[in-house]
């Protein structure tokens, strides 16, 4: 449109009219005569005015990520919750079943033996009434137990009973060194006494110095006639390291216990001796020495030799 008096008269009169609507919009307030035009302008233009105040508007693009992330934090906190109890749950199974294992293990031992037993679970660790290697279990003189009866689990000798309650007992363990047990070396039936050395292997002093021993033998308590101070036949260790004979009297040998006495658990108080010494009927088979891996022989044969080229003459 070119600049002519006819246009500049129209571009007044357009000012002008737009103006008059302001002035009226704003004397009116809420009933102004405009409301329809700006909601149908509203109805068209604002789909696109909030698309493209979200494309060119990071931080409301921010605020969003974060409310999301939100969220995700929130479900990988139930989730973790969720495997948290998921695996005490199957941690606790798997206690139980370790637990009753150990049980089985025990009343297999028992019933090897022919003992009597009263099952009981070791509830405390440590010093008593003086001793430094003890436990306390739940049972007392009102169960049977009485002083010196032979403890065990299902590995073999845990120790004696040295102080009795109604409700609970005191056991000193095998590797007390306040401890001693007559032993009885399997098969061939060699006696010693066996002294608890603390964290250490047991020191055991064979009667006979000439006694034929090696490392892998194993042990079990000799006993004596009745439930005190030992029963007969409960496996005590094997021979780890035997000292050098030198002529004496007796042999000095030392034996790592079965019994692991730092996770004491399940034991069982033998409260009925067997009628007959079980003799090697408690232990355990020894396990099958491996197979020795076959050598393969590889046969080389030479190959045919070829003969000098003989020299020019």
């Amino acid at each position: 449109m070119r600049d002519t008096r006819e246009s500049r008269l129209l571009l007044v009169l357009l000012i002008a009219i737009a103006f008059a609507l302001i002035t009226v919009d704003i004397r009116t307030g809420e009933d102004s005569p405009v409301d329809g035009a700006r909601q149908a302008a509203a109805a068209v233009f604002g789909p696109v005015e909030e698309g493209v105040a979200t494309a060119v508007d990071p931080v409301a693009n921010a605020i969003g990520a974060v409310r999301d992330s939100g969220e995700r934090h929130n479900r990988i906190a139930t989730l973790t919750r969720e495997n948290a109890a998921l695996k005490a749950k199957l941690g606790s199974e798997d206690q139980t079943r370790s637990r009753i294992h150990e049980l089985d293990e025990m009343l297999k031992r028992a019933g090897a033996g022919q003992y009597g037993i009263k099952g009981a679970e070791v509830i405390a660790i440590g010093a008593a009434q003086g001793f430094s290697w003890t436990v306390t279990i739940d049972a007392g003189s009102k169960d049977g137990i009485e002083r010196d009866m032979t403890v065990l689990n299902g590995d073999g000798l845990v120790g004696r009973v040295a102080t009795v309650g109604p409700d609970t007992a005191t056991v000193v363990l095998a590797n007390d060194p306040d401890f001693t047990v007559g032993t009885r070396l399997e098969k061939t039936g060699e006696l010693g006494f066996a002294t608890g050395q603390g964290d250490r292997a047991l020191s055991v002093q064979m009667l006979n110095g000439k006694a034929k021993i090696n490392p892998g033998d194993r042990l079990l308590t000799f006993g004596s006639r009745g439930n005190k101070p030992f029963v007969p036949g409960v496996p005590i260790g094997e021979v780890v390291k035997v000292d050098p004979s030198r002529g004496d009297l007796t042999r000095t040998v030392w034996v790592r216990p079965f019994v692991g006495f730092s996770r004491l658990d399940i034991v069982g108080v033998v409260v009925m001796p067997p009628r007959e010494d079980p003799r090697d009927a408690v232990l355990p088979p020894k396990p099958a020495p491996p197979k020795p891996t076959p050598t393969v022989t590889v046969t080389v044969t030479p190959s045919a030799s070829v003969p000098a080229k003989p020299a020019d003459e």
